[in-house]
């Protein structure tokens, strides 16, 4: 074929591309909003994000590992309207080893909203057990920039070796706590019940395996969230957010076997915290990083 002929059909082949990829970005920027910025070198190492079941607008995150037995409530702008401090393991230094991922839920009391923070990371593979915390949201922590809160743990122990997790969520049809371990090429769910006494430990129950396509480290696990009526799933990793549906009754375990949506997101400098809206239409990420932009998208 003649050099004439090849640029003939390269030229029209190229400029349909570039109209195909500029559509899917116009699209993908229809789906995303910028709504704000973590207004707080406070909020540095931010590593979840969940919307609060009693107060208006009001999104819990916290940092990771290097940071106190505290959370920070924010509104999508990234304003800070409380910092909320409470007493963690007193055979840790900071209280608190590596929280990663944040929910909100039922507890115990029938109409409560409660506040479950995940110390669930474990970089190096060596923790005995990890400690979820709980804490009963009040209306009247909007009266207050600072608050100190009363926190039950409960320990877990995986029933087949120590592994690290970012991504814990509550499946609050089931009553059931949900961690997803993060770095192997096939990652494994996990599950405990909801209903637990203070300081207990308990085994998790080991449910299945889910794979990703891709390479490390991008394809780890992060984070991710059920919404507040249990029918939707979210998990991401450092390039995408995979979304699913709940058929019936069905395990949200069950659900996750099933192939994936793969929902927008931009990818960011490290992100790892991803929320539902109370009402389950869209989701908010954020990122580590001093003032990291906060992400809305609507669910498709």
């Amino acid at each position: 074929m003649s050099s004439t002929k090849k640029i003939k059909i390269l030229v029209p082949l190229i400029i349909v591309l570039f109209f195909v990829a500029y559509a899917e970005h116009r699209h993908n920027n229809k789906q995303l909003d910028t709504t704000g910025r973590l207004r707080d070198k406070a909020m540095d190492e931010t590593s979840g994000i969940a919307a609060s079941g009693v107060r208006e607008n009001i999104y819990y995150v916290h940092n990771d590992s290097g940071d106190t037995s505290r959370l920070f409530a924010i509104t999508p702008e990234g304003f800070i309207k409380n910092t909320i401090y409470f007493k963690g393991d007193t055979k840790e230094p900071l209280g608190v080893r590596d929280c990663e991922d944040i929910a909100v839920s039922s507890g115990p009391a029938k109409g409560k909203s409660y506040i479950y923070l995940g110390d669930i990371g474990d970089n190096d593979n060596s923790r005995k057990s990890l400690t979820v915390y709980r804490i009963e949201e009040k209306k009247g922590w909007d009266k207050d920039s600072l608050v100190k809160a009363d926190a039950v743990p409960v320990n877990y122990r995986y029933p087949d070796g120590a592994k690290d997790a970012e991504a814990m969520m509550i499946d609050p049809i089931e009553k059931l706590i949900y961690i997803v371990s993060k770095r192997a090429d096939s990652v494994t769910v996990y599950t405990a019940p909801l209903n637990f006494k203070p300081n207990d430990t308990v085994t998790l129950e080991k449910r299945c395996k889910l794979h990703f396509e891709g390479f490390r480290p991008f394809k780890w696990i992060t984070a991710g969230d059920i919404s507040r009526d249990g029918q939707q799933v979210l998990l991401k990793s450092y390039e995408k957010v995979y979304y699913w549906k709940r058929e019936a009754s069905e395990p949200i375990w069950k659900t996750m076997l099933r192939k994936p949506a793969e929902l927008p997101y931009k990818p960011e400098k490290q992100g790892e915290a991803i929320g539902f809206t109370p009402d389950g239409k869209g989701y908010y990420t954020t990122s580590e990083g001093v003032f990291a932009p906060i992400y809305y998208y609507k669910v498709p």
